[in-house]
């Protein structure tokens, strides 16, 4: 079944190339979010290029605010499907958290016959589940995150401590390096509270760490109020103890990664891409960074980080669909990846991460593979946009004390289910 896949690709793609020979090569058009540090787009394209003659790739960059690319592809594709319309691109990068929505809308071509038979299984299975819906492939994974705890190595290993697993080991952590170092700019630990999609997934790991989520297997909205009242309440206490400043409840990643790499706390819970930050040229904290699990509220509960990164669709009213999936199979294939982990960002196919051509640029790649295998995807549904966005002002005021956990729980489960309501 495989070579019959190919087969049919194969000849998908020389149609392609007889009529560009008949009328010149067609153009498909890449939307990506821009990348960091060196992009590797150009590189890619002109792999895919030089291997296929008959297809141009012409690449335009967005803003790197996922808010912003939201937009900008809902506006777009939503007046795509009539006759003569398009959306003015034919391949896009899509955050995780969209394929469902997008699917939905009709605004994705399924591209489940168009892969061959096991073409999904080497990327991290919550990678593969994000580009799912409905039983069918609508994306192929691209690029991955992951949550974690960043810790400063060289502070732990001078007071005789190992990276926390638990709440009560990182409270401990901070208030002996703090009294000891005696350094009033040294703050303990840094995470998400602004009222963005980052506080939610803040909230989700605090709710995951508590043993509970946001939706119940049967679609209902925070269905333990008790557990969810915990993972608010923690977030809370936090900033009241003093274990993280009072800004953290305005910080986004940046902000707290710049905070963190000027050398100015002792834990930061982010993404990956900040190590390689941390480890460039002229960091204050080079060299001085470790990375492990996100801690534990208790010790029997785990505490999955949440998955993150970017999967590649293609427009339903592309008008070169056959090109467009050509593109986005390169894009997603090892090769490709092994190009962007070489980069800035992280590849989806799991193998990599044990590559030693790659383990010698980036050595932190199986500590991210083992914490990438129990991390959690956020709730996948074509809701989710709508119930992030109802959650996080219920989040902020139980972050900031202006409501009780238990009050902005309540209110959370009457937002949700009313903003749920409409599409079930």
């Amino acid at each position: 079944m495989r070579l019959a896949a190919l087969a049919v690709a194969a000849l998908l793609l020389a149609g392609c190339g007889e009529s560009a020979r008949r009328d010149g090569p067609v153009t498909v058009v890449f939307k990506h979010a821009r990348m960091f540090g060196d992009d590797p787009v150009p590189r890619l394209v002109a792999a895919f290029e030089a291997r296929h003659p008959g297809i141009r790739v012409k690449t335009e960059a967005l803003g790197s605010a996922s808010d912003e690319q939201h937009q900008f592809f809902v506006i777009n594709l939503e007046g795509s499907l009539g006759p003569g319309r398009g959306p003015g691109f034919d391949v896009m990068m899509l955050d995780v958290i969209w394929v469902p929505e997008f699917a939905r809308a009709g605004w994705l071509l399924d591209l489940t016959t168009s892969l061959a038979p096991g073409e999904l299984d080497g990327h991290f299975p919550a990678a593969a589940a994000a580009a799912r819906w409905s039983g069918r492939v609508w994306a192929l994974p691209w690029n991955w995150n992951v949550g974690l705890l960043y810790y400063r190595a060289d502070l732990l290993e001078r007071h005789g401590l190992a990276p926390p697993a638990t709440d009560v080991e990182l409270t401990r952590a901070v208030r002996l390096i703090q009294g000891r170092e005696r350094d009033p700019r040294l703050e303990g630990f840094l995470w998400q509270g602004k009222q963005y999609e980052g506080l939610t997934v803040n909230a989700l790991e605090s709710l995951w760490a508590s043993g509970t989520d946001l939706l119940g297997p049967d679609g209902r909205v925070l269905p333990d109020p008790a557990r969810a009242e915990e993972a608010l309440y923690r977030l809370y206490d936090l900033i009241q103890r003093g274990i993280s400043p009072d800004w953290v409840s305005a910080a986004d990643e940046e902000l707290s990664r710049r905070a963190f790499g000027d050398g100015r706390a002792i834990f930061l819970r982010n993404w990956p891409y900040a190590m390689d930050l941390f480890e460039g040229p002229g960091s204050p904290v080079r060299g001085r960074v470790g990375i492990a699990p996100l801690p534990r509220l208790r010790g029997d509960v785990a505490a999955p980080g949440a998955t993150g990164g970017s999967l590649l669709g293609v427009s339903r009213a592309s008008r070169h669909p056959e090109a467009a999936v050509a593109l986005a199979r390169f894009l997603a294939s090892e090769e490709a990846q092994r190009v962007l982990a070489g980069g800035s960002v992280l590849p989806t196919l799991m193998a990599l991460y044990h590559d030693p051509a790659l383990l010698a640029k980036r050595p932190h790649m199986p500590v991210l593979h083992a914490l990438s295998l129990v991390a959690r995807p956020r709730p996948i549904t074509p809701a989710y946009l709508m119930l992030s966005t109802s959650l996080q002002p219920e989040l902020s005021a139980a972050v900031v004390g202006v409501k009780s956990p238990a009050r902005a729980v309540a209110d959370a489960r009457r937002a949700l289910e009313y903003a749920l309501s409409g599409i079930r």
